[in-house]
């Protein structure tokens, strides 16, 4: 006789049922008070099925940042949108800078977030009985965060759920794409339903995003001949690389006319380091964004949240200026936003890359070492040969460029010399962070069995952003990321769910080595980034689910940035004065934490840590290279996550 109690199916039946029919695989959950339907149908799942799965798979997160950005890495990896359930409006609330990440990211995430009942003397199943739902029903729940959704709703009935569900996923999948906030009060979400209406629910394949757009006519026409005559022309880009197939067609075009590309802020990996149009990154403090910017003639501004900070540098006034985007061109979820340009287009970067490219082949333009056709429609014969001499001025200044990196990857600083009679005087020297990436990426390549290849950086090093991204030398699209944004504390639940997510997919379609599961993660992150990535859940999660990475702490003793930008402003103040970072009250002295002992402790003795660079010594690369070495070693053959703490000069 089956003991089982009969099951009961509700709209929290019809919402899960609807999510897996969607393709939502995982949903990242921080449960509470509004979810007991919800964790109800998920036992009757567990019973129901023989192998005791649910659908979707349920990603225990204790915090709601660390969930959201578990989220986040999923989808970024995978292109597919991760599901978040969270609690009534603290949740929400917890939710916290990652919801900027995933809007400015544009990373489709789906957040579910319960709510307070609305009775209160059991007219309905699921009514008020505890005392938290009278001071967690707000007026307004989603105004926490709507100005950063895509879409918001509430559902209302248990028979809207699955459009409801279909049409906030159409929206976050569309460009611009990015988060949709559902929510329902509990008694929606007990109101019991016809067990037949979840066999009757479909696929979202009637529910498609919208198609990419392309160049119109005319703007094309306009764009390549612009390209075509310019003298010096320019491509700068953020986020181009968000689409392997815009890498692709990125560096096509910039070989065919050898134009120069840089990257400003960038979230990801637009066009491999190893072209010789690559000409760096910039975060566009003064004199960092490209010593001929001002003798550039035309820029195509292409998927960029920022092409140049006027107060800082700036192209000359009469510079043609193309803008390309796929969802966003005029950046309507930014207050204040303006490019001087000739142009603002909605197009999808591939395709408009493509397109242009397409358009010069038919002008009579070709690849390098065959001779152009122009004809009648260009009779200036030296276009070809000012594209000549900007490839071999490329070409140049790439080999520059990796010739000074490895010089500053193996120049150790030194800070001083023992002055004892008669002692040997050999230079003491400390590392710096591209002494540091350079070992990084080397031993990875020694070690992995891709050479570096399938390996995924997430950088959140915000103050060493750029020499962190150089000295990477990405090769691959999608193989370093970012959180698209400014709120820290990203990297630690996007290395889970990047890793998740990984796992999930199988053959990576966005993966250039065409590997299944990546073969390393490494989270490169500041020590104060570290702290707000909240470790105590991260690494809980990264055992529980097994998700091995490396963490590498760039440990300066506190917070850089909000110095930098002091003394940004106050070049000669005060401030400028101030010993230490401590005395600023940005420093993390005089006893700073014990980070790897951190992770280590919430992952109950599974995480392992090791601190270099603490004691001076004569040979600090032999000290780093045997850490590093050990910390991957770890990773790969243990499946633990390591944490190397990186003591750099403190601010």
């Amino acid at each position: 006789m089956d003991s089982r109690p009969p099951s009961t199916y509700t709209g929290s039946s019809l919402l899960l049922r609807t999510l897996a029919r969607a393709g939502i695989t995982h949903a990242f959950v921080n449960w509470g008070s509004d979810h007991p339907a919800l964790l109800e149908d998920l036992a009757r799942q567990r019973v129901e099925d023989e192998g005791g799965e649910t659908q979707p798979k349920i990603v225990t997160c204790p915090n709601e940042m660390v969930a959201l950005s578990a989220a986040q890495g999923f989808a970024q990896v995978t292109g597919k949108p991760a599901a978040v359930i969270i609690h009534v409006d603290v949740g929400t609330q917890a939710l916290a800078g990652a919801v900027h990440n995933v809007d400015r990211s544009r990373t489709p995430v789906l957040i579910f977030a319960g709510a307070s009942p609305f009775s209160s003397n059991g007219e309905h199943k699921g009514t008020r009985n505890e005392w938290i739902m009278w001071l967690q029903d707000i007026p307004d729940q989603s105004a926490i965060v709507r100005q950063y959704m895509r879409h918001t709703a509430q559902l209302g009935s248990a028979k809207t759920i699955e459009q409801s569900v279909k049409r906030a996923l159409q929206i976050a999948t569309s460009e611009p794409k990015g988060p949709v906030y559902l929510w329902a009060r509990r008694e929606v979400m007990e109101e019991e339903v016809n067990p037949e209406s979840l066999d009757h629910i479909s696929g979202i394949s009637k529910w498609p995003s919208i198609e990419p757009t392309s160049l119109t006519p005319s703007a094309l026409k306009k764009i390549s001949e612009a390209l075509l005559t310019a003298s010096s022309p320019l491509i700068i880009t953020s986020h181009a690389g968000r689409s392997p197939a815009a890498v692709a067609a990125l560096s096509s075009l910039a070989t065919l006319l050898a134009i120069p590309v840089i990257s400003t802020c960038p979230s990801t990996v637009n066009i491999p380091f190893s072209h010789p149009s690559y000409i760096g990154n910039t975060w566009l403090f003064p004199l960092t964004h490209w010593e001929k910017l001002q003798g550039v003639d035309v820029i195509l501004v292409l998927e960029c949240d920022l092409a140049w900070i006027p107060v800082n540098e700036k192209p000359v006034d009469d510079a043609r200026v193309f803008v390309i985007d796929g969802g966003d061109p005029l950046k309507l979820g930014i207050g204040q936003w303006h490019v001087d340009a000739e142009l603002v287009c909605r197009a999808e970067p591939a395709i408009a890359l493509e397109q242009i490219e397409h358009s010069l082949r038919t002008m009579g333009v070709r690849p390098q070492g065959e001779a152009w056709c122009l004809g009648d429609y260009f009779a200036d014969s030296s276009l070809e040969e000012k594209t000549r001499f900007r490839w071999e001025t490329l070409r140049k200044n790439h080999d520059r460029l990796v010739s000074q990196l490895d010089s500053e990857e193996d120049k150790f600083r030194l800070v001083g010399k023992p002055s004892l009679p008669g002692e040997k005087q050999n230079p003491i020297v400390v590392m710096n962070v591209p002494n540091l990436i350079g070992v990084i990426r080397k031993t990875v390549a020694a070690l992995t069995p891709s050479k570096g290849a399938n390996t995924l950086f997430l950088n959140e090093s915000i103050s060493n952003f750029a020499p962190v991204w150089t000295h990477l030398r990405p090769e691959f699209p999608g193989s370093v990321i970012t959180s698209g944004g400014s709120s820290l504390g990203w990297g630690l639940g996007a290395a889970i769910g990047a890793s998740i997510g990984a796992r999930t997919l199988g053959p990576m379609s966005n993966a250039s080595s065409g590997g299944k599961e990546y073969d390393l993660i490494v989270y490169i992150v500041g020590d104060g980034s570290f702290m707000f990535g909240v470790p105590s859940s991260a690494y809980w999660m990264a055992r529980k689910y097994n998700t091995p990475f490396l963490t590498i702490i760039l440990n300066n003793g506190g917070w850089g940035s909000p110095m930098l930008s002091m003394l940004g402003v106050h070049p000669a103040g005060h401030g400028r004065n101030t010993l230490s970072g401590d005395k600023l009250t940005v420093g993390f002295g005089p006893n700073p934490p014990d980070y790897p002992q951190i992770a280590a402790a919430a992952s109950a003795g599974w995480a392992w840590g090791a601190r270099v660079g603490d004691v001076v010594t004569n040979s600090p690369k032999d000290t780093l290279t045997s850490t590093i070495d050990k910390a991957i070693k770890i990773v790969l053959e243990e499946k633990r996550c390591a944490v190397v703490d990186c003591i750099l000069e403190s601010i």
